[in-house]
């Protein structure tokens, strides 16, 4: 009992170290500017995927799970985001990257 408890735990502790040294496929300032999907509700901040990363995100307007969003910008972590039909004015109010 004493060994399948200490393969167990040798197995997760492998598993876990492999997944917590992985680095972000993308880097977030490539990241601008890329279509995605709200996997919570943003209002105004919220969740969403990309890349098959999860990213918190926030924007000017509420945006439903499931919908599709467009990367405007990025301020420390957080990814600023806009509903796909709103990119062009989100550009034009000073969407940047800090």
């Amino acid at each position: 009992m004493l060994v399948a408890l200490g393969a167990y735990a040798y197995i997760t502790y492998r598993l876990g170290k492999k997944t917590l040294g992985r680095k972000p496929i993308i880097s977030p300032a490539a990241m601008v500017g890329s279509k995605c999907k709200a996997t919570t509700l943003l209002a105004p901040k919220g969740y969403i995927r990309v890349g098959g990363e999860l990213w918190q995100a926030s924007s000017s307007s509420t945006i439903n799970a499931g919908e599709e969003v467009i990367v405007t910008g990025i301020e420390g972590m957080t990814l600023l985001v806009s509903p796909v039909g709103n990119e062009n004015r989100e550009n034009e109010t000073g969407a940047h990257l800090s």
